[in-house]
């Protein structure tokens, strides 16, 4: 079995070599949702069964407030959720995005899946959905969601996401009406740091190479109501294919639904996605992770352009980030900070 792990500014190939199944492994240190799921399968559980309760355990844990309720209010001063759910065997997927009310957006995900024709559910519809289906509504909002959003207006709602409108959304609020001509301006990476990239991704990989796919997150802090982010869109928040493997990942979701990383990645060492970042996005910081199933070959056609080192694929960027694993030959909960390598 070769594992592989994709984690980085740009991507950074890190193998971890031959490990046993099960196995789980998710963005970020949070041990809590990666024990959730490993004892999942341990019980005897499906691969979507642990990727759902790992993520449902972040949820309610509010990881890093970057997930589930309480965190990361939009303009208005409002929480929403984001997941998705994805079945490697059969490529069927559910997806929630802009959720309101319900705090287990993962288990509405799932829901939408098994339970509906369709892939992905949106805004107050969702909820309702949610709600019919059995889901409780409750607040979404806490002290804490309140004083952040506070604290932003009294700031003059600095930063924002808001460009060719005026008054000046680098200087002032809202209302935002849209200028007559517009200002191209070069994206820049949005809060360049650990915290620019804080969803929960996770993968579930079973004795059998059964594999799954799953996110949830309540999206960027500050942003205009009714956005949705990469999570809750197949190959750009997570991807799963038994026949290849698994990809999930964190970063700025805005650009990475113009690249599909995820998918792209499940092909191994695919190099478009990494082109289209680099040459368009220079200053991105996404953070993927990869598992390739047991029986995916591994083949590099040109190892020294890739500036192989001692097994790493090394391209630029600042910072590490961490990621957390479960696996049958080691079953202790660990997690591995993985240093970007400059050129």
């Amino acid at each position: 079995m070769y594992i592989s792990l994709l984690i980085s500014t740009l991507t950074l190939l890190f193998p971890l070599g031959q490990t046993s199944l099960p196995l789980v492994i998710n963005t970020w240190p949070f041990k809590n949702a990666t024990a959730a799921a490993w004892n999942t399968l341990q019980s005897g559980g499906s691969v979507l069964d642990a990727v759902e309760t790992g993520c449902a355990r972040c949820e309610m844990e509010q990881c890093d407030g970057s997930v589930g309720y309480g965190g990361s209010p939009d303009e208005s001063g409002e929480t929403t959720l984001d997941a998705m759910i994805m079945n490697g065997d059969t490529m069927e997927v559910g997806a929630v995005a802009d959720l309101r009310r319900i705090k287990n957006a993962i288990g509405v995900a799932r829901v939408v899946m098994e339970h509906t024709d369709h892939t992905l559910l949106v805004g107050e519809s969702a909820s309702v959905f949610a709600e019919n289906m059995g889901f409780i509504a409750e607040d979404l909002t806490t002290n804490k969601s309140v004083n952040i959003f506070s604290q932003w207006l009294k700031g003059n709602c600095q930063p924002n996401y808001r460009k060719n409108v005026f008054p000046d959304p680098s200087m002032s609020c809202g209302p935002y009406k849209p200028r007559s001509t517009l200002k191209q301006e070069k994206r820049m990476a949005q809060h360049a740091n650990a915290r620019s990239h804080d969803t929960i991704g996770m993968l579930a990989l079973d004795q059998d190479g059964h594999v799954a796919a799953g996110t949830s997150t309540n999206g960027l802090t500050h942003k205009v109501p009714g956005r949705v982010g990469d999570s809750p869109i197949v190959g750009a928040g997570a991807y799963a294919d038994s026949s290849a493997g698994g990809a999930a990942a964190t970063g700025d979701g805005d650009v990475m639904m113009r690249f599909l990383p995820r998918y792209l990645m499940h092909c191994p060492l695919n190099t478009k996605v990494e082109c289209g970042f680099r040459n368009t996005f220079p200053m991105f910081l996404p953070c993927v992770i990869v598992c390739f199933t047991p029986w995916k070959k591994i083949e590099v056609s040109n190892p020294s352009d890739r500036n192989f080192t001692k097994g790493r694929s090394v391209f630029s960027g600042p910072s590490y980030e961490g990621f957390n694993c479960l696996s049958k030959k080691d079953s202790r909960r660990h997690v591995s900070n993985v240093m970007c390598i400059f050129k």
